[in-house]
């Protein structure tokens, strides 16, 4: 079974890579922040982070599943969509971007607790048959160790890697060394919580060992 993975994070893909799965990678065409934007604007309201992630995911995953299935067919499998936060104190910390503001959220953040949210949208497609969607939220608890000096802080901001991440850490490079507990599946602090992702494929009719495909996980 074919497994099209609606993102270009390389965090995402080492994850499906590690779990037995060598997807296709496509980049959906989604103007994220004008998706957001319109919908907030019509209901008048900010949207949680948890609706925030879930209609992004699903939003992703649908363009994707779209432009599968007009160009291929016979594409038997699935598609899946994902995008994550970080919420802290109630205010939502997505990629920083600049060194500037990835070293200012990791001294707010030393010593303190936040949840990372992460949309999950699975479509399956088959020749034939109506498109299915299955969706979800998952989320995670995240705990930052109080001792991280500025040293530390400004030696990692530095690797330039916290700053196109969620909340500007990673738990399974260099930032986790930072990192002192996760509670909830710690693949959610990663891009995708593998098990919410099996749940999905269970609801659509996809036994989760029909993914691996890869001989070597390593």
């Amino acid at each position: 079974m074919r497994v099209c993975l609606a993102s270009t994070s390389p965090a995402r893909l080492m994850l499906l890579r590690q779990a037995g799965i060598e997807p296709e990678t496509r980049s959906p065409a989604v103007d994220e922040e004008a998706v957001i934007a319109a919908i907030e604007t019509h209901e008048a309201r900010t949207l949680a982070p948890d609706e925030h992630v879930l209609v992004l995911a699903r939003r992703k995953a649908a363009d994707v599943a779209a432009t599968v299935a007009a160009e291929d067919p016979q594409f038997d499998g699935i598609v899946i969509g994902g995008d994550s936060m970080f919420e802290l104190d109630g205010a939502v910390l997505g990629k920083p971007y600049t060194a500037e503001v990835a070293a200012a959220r990791w001294r707010a953040m030393r010593g303190r607790t936040g949840v990372l949210h992460s949309g999950h949208s699975v479509y399956r497609i088959a020749p034939g048959e109506p498109v299915r969607e299955a969706h979800a939220v998952a989320a995670a608890s995240v705990t930052f160790a109080a001792d991280v000096t500025d040293a530390e802080i400004d030696a990692y901001v530095g690797t330039g890697e916290p700053l196109q991440v969620a909340g500007a850490f990673t738990v399974d490079s260099l930032g986790g060394a930072f990192i002192e507990r996760v509670e909830g599946d710690p693949s959610t602090v990663v891009g995708m919580s593998l098990s919410t992702l099996r749940h999905l494929c269970t609801d659509l009719g996809v036994t989760w060992t029909q993914l691996w495909n890869r001989t070597d996980a390593s």
